[in-house]
């Protein structure tokens, strides 16, 4: 809104090289675009650029995204728009500021933030001139993902939901709480674009029980999908052995940066740590299992939660290779391998909440 003439203080810009033409053809002088007009301040505190308020489009009225939302809005009206940047803010349900975007040339940002899970979050935006400030726009609202996504090097999927963003191989079937994988030939893929040299691979599991029929039984893995999973270079199996194992209900790990032959190159706890490794699960307990890689690669395995008691957190320095997989492919379960159905996807297991990234797990 522009003030009266007497309440405004303009202050005029002067665009350098452009002067007036003094040739014999007397030919008008080229004009300069113009500038925003800038006052010294307005009613809106501490708005010094005279234009309108951008208007919220989308996302709004609580509207719920799939995955981080692209935040738009209409331009600002007055003098000179193109010249005009825009910078927006994010706040989340307790209204404490989440994310503000550097200036941007259009009324579009896409929000980098870490959202928590099914939370509104509001939003707003403003127009920008050089050091001066329009109007913020009113709030707009949006409640964050509550379903999965995959994206370069990220995946989440919730799967209690009844939906998956992966791809369901064998029999699978969506149960109360997640997602069973029904035999040992069956298991859930996720293609995972992108790479990520240092992450983490977690998730909530139910199902678990002692004396499973087995041998390397698998919960979760990694690979490239090479022809046999077993001799994939880029293999990570987490296990809780069966009653076939050495020995049995033990949990371990196996992980290849980037080759199957070379020992160098393969990290896994010793047997005596796997000996001491033997725990009995509750099948009606869910429980939190948590791989990381980079320069250590790391199992914990927690009851309840992520925040649980620990049962198992066992760490193997890797200072030797890359954890690079190209594809990258993610299962719950595993593919079976030379080693056979024994030692391929548990049955019965049930999944939900399955985290992949180079970023912490959100809340």
């Amino acid at each position: 809104m522009l003030l009266s003439r007497a309440a405004r203080v303009v202050v005029s810009f002067v665009v350098s090289g452009v002067g007036l033409s003094v040739a014999c053809s007397r030919s008008a002088a080229p004009t300069a675009p113009p500038t925003p007009t800038v006052a010294a301040s307005t009613a809106d505190a501490g708005v010094t650029l005279i234009v309108s308020a951008p208007v919220p489009a989308s996302p709004v009225n609580g509207a719920q995204v799939a995955s981080a939302p692209t935040l738009v809005a209409s331009a600002s009206t007055g003098a000179a728009t193109a010249a005009l940047q825009y910078r927006f803010e994010v706040f989340n349900d307790a209204g404490a500021r989440v994310e503000q975007s550097s200036l941007v040339n259009v009324p579009s940002y896409q929000v980098t933030a870490t959202l928590d899970f099914a939370k509104t979050y509001t939003w707003r935006v403003r127009a920008e001139y050089q050091a001066h400030v329009g109007p913020w726009s009113a709030t707009a609202a949006f409640v964050s993902p509550e379903g999965g996504y995959i994206r370069s090097g990220e995946v989440f999927d919730v799967l209690s939901n009844g939906k998956t963003v992966g791809e369901r191989i064998g029999t699978t079937t969506f149960v109360a709480g997640g997602i069973r994988v029904d035999n040992a030939t069956s298991y859930v893929r996720y293609l995972v674009p992108g790479t990520v040299t240092s992450g983490e691979f977690s998730m909530e599991v139910s199902g678990l029980r002692p004396d499973q029929t087995g041998d390397k039984n698998k919960v979760f893995s990694m690979s490239s999908d090479a022809p046999d999973f077993i001799t994939d270079p880029y293999r990570v199996d987490i296990q809780y052995r069966g009653s076939a194992g050495f020995p049995p209900n033990a949990i371990t790990f196996r992980c290849l940066y980037g080759s199957e032959g070379d020992l160098a190159l393969r990290y896994e706890p010793d047997t005596a740590t796997r000996q001491a490794s033997v725990v009995n699960f509750d099948p009606n307990t869910v429980y939190f299992w948590k791989f990381s890689w980079g320069s250590e690669v790391r199992l914990t395995v927690r009851q309840g939660s992520a925040t649980g008691p620990i049962l198992y957190n066992v760490g193997v320095a890797s200072p030797r290779g890359t954890y690079r997989p190209s594809p990258w492919y993610a299962y719950l379960g595993a593919p079976a391998g030379r080693s056979g159905v024994e030692s391929a996807s548990t049955p019965g297991l049930i999944y939900r909440n399955v985290w992949i990234s180079s970023r912490a797990r959100p809340q």
